[in-house]
């Protein structure tokens, strides 16, 4: 009776949790909560089932491991290589829900063929976010290539796939045979392989959180296997949060989640897009300081470059200047910015950026005609106009911001070339455009220096 009341309890406190996370303001607050959550269940679970000496041993060591790792890894981890972490962290969870599978299976002589159903689905979904979440790790680590394809390659995955299947339903009659079980879970591995090797850098944001949403699926299947009430509330809510999660990013590309996976978008291959035309035109530090000075509303369009950089620190300082010069200055955020879901909400936090003063891509769009400056510093596809313009890009149709439609527009960047996904940004060639070449933390310290001197 105990234990049910702790699993509601913390059931209460994920989901309380999650709806403090909707908004900025409260997202600490509602980590907080969920975290109590999850501590007790922990707790209630590894006090009420206690099984000798040994299991504890194993257990004390797992948990040891595990959150020591898990510290050491969240404090020194850069938030440039944020996006990786949860990736890993996403396919661990996946591969605990499939490990869970496995013993059920090994045992599965005492489960009725409904309960084997559940582990079987549960062990495929688990491994599949598990190795496709690693390989979605080495590409956002650069590892890599960010997309690797071959002849007839969704032709071989549904094979694999339908092969996994077929495995999992004999599971069902012969479970506890190691042989079968371990082909099931082979090939289960080289499915979520195979089906992340296409995927391009641009969909990232995307594909983490539907690896999120397979892992939060797996836990609950494993939830009913064990029949572990806060194992399935915790899978359904983080299946959940998941999957809206996964449909607002493809949303925000205007993309469906089938061409998400199966047409290897942000390969350096455009197809039939219009050759881009003129020349980028270059500015100094001076130059942009003083347009910048005498404006009267800026807005600022950060990207993964801006992470990449570091200078998320310097940008709000260069900002705060400004306004004391009576400029109004705003952030614009388009929801797939950087590698992760949030992942420029995030950085500009981290510097103490107001909540006030940054803005979704529906909410400021309209105001670019009548803004003086638009910065754009390490952002790429998310204010490409072809994206408007060029129906055989492979972005067309894709919400953008219109940094284009500013009076002028300053784009910071490292160098020349295309960006993350391998495609050519008609922004940069634009007449109202000019470059400011150089690494983001040094070009803003540039202007801030400017500033100051004006």
């Amino acid at each position: 009776m105990i234990l049910e009341l702790v699993y509601f309890a913390a059931a209460v406190l994920f989901i309380v949790g999650l709806k403090q996370m909707g908004t900025p303001v409260h997202a600490r607050r509602g980590i907080v909560w969920a975290g109590a959550g999850m501590a007790a269940a922990t707790l209630a679970t590894f006090f009420y089932t206690y099984d000798g000496p040994t299991k504890l041993l194993l257990l004390l060591t797992a948990m040891a491991l595990g959150g020591g790792v898990a510290w050491w890894t969240g404090r020194r981890v850069a938030m440039t290589s944020m996006p990786q972490m949860v990736a890993v962290y996403n396919g661990m969870g996946g591969g605990a829900a499939a490990c869970i599978a496995a013993l059920e299976l090994l045992g599965g002589a005492g489960h009725s063929t409904g309960v084997l159903v559940l582990a079987v689905l549960g062990a495929l979904i688990g491994t599949v976010s598990f190795s496709g979440s690693m390989i979605a790790f080495a590409k956002l680590q650069g590892w890599f290539d960010r997309t690797l394809t071959f002849h007839n390659q969704q032709w071989i995955n549904f094979g694999v796939l339908g092969t996994t299947l077929l495995l999992g339903l004999l599971l069902l009659f012969f479970p506890s045979f190691a042989p079968l079980l371990l082909l099931f879970f082979l090939l289960a591995l080289i499915y979520g392989v195979m089906m992340t090797l296409p995927i391009g850098g641009a969909d990232m944001p995307v594909v983490i959180s539907l690896y999120n949403a397979l892992t939060g699926l797996a836990v609950c299947l494993e939830g009913f296997v064990l029949d572990n009430a806060v194992m399935i509330i915790a899978g359904t809510v983080v299946g959940a949060a998941g999957t809206l999660l996964t449909r607002l990013m493809a949303k925000a590309m205007n993309r469906s989640l089938r061409s998400i996976l199966f047409s290897a978008f942000g390969t350096a291959d455009t197809g039939t897009a219009v050759a881009v035309e003129g020349d980028m035109k270059e500015s100094s530090a001076i130059d942009v300081a003083a347009l910048m000075a005498y404006s009267r509303e800026i807005i600022i369009i950060p990207g993964y470059g801006l992470a990449v950089a570091q200078a998320q620190h310097k940008l709000w300082e260069y900002a705060g200047l400004l306004e004391q010069r009576g400029i109004r200055v705003r952030f614009a955020i388009h929801p797939v910015a950087g590698r992760m879901p949030g992942h420029m909400n995030v950085l500009l936090a981290e510097a103490g950026v107001p909540y006030d003063k940054i803005h979704d891509l529906e909410d400021v769009n309209n105001d670019f005609p009548n803004c003086d400056v638009a910065l754009v510093i390490g952002a790429n596809d998310v204010v490409n106009p072809a994206a408007r313009t060029d129906e055989g890009s492979p972005i067309y149709g894709m919400p953008i911001l219109s940094a284009d439609q500013a009076r002028n527009c300053i784009v910071i960047k490292r160098g020349r070339g295309k960006g993350f996904s391998g495609i050519e940004n008609r922004l940069f060639y634009a007449d109202n455009t000019r470059m400011l070449y150089g690494d983001g933390r040094e070009a803003i310290t540039a202007l801030i220096q400017e500033l100051k001197s004006l």
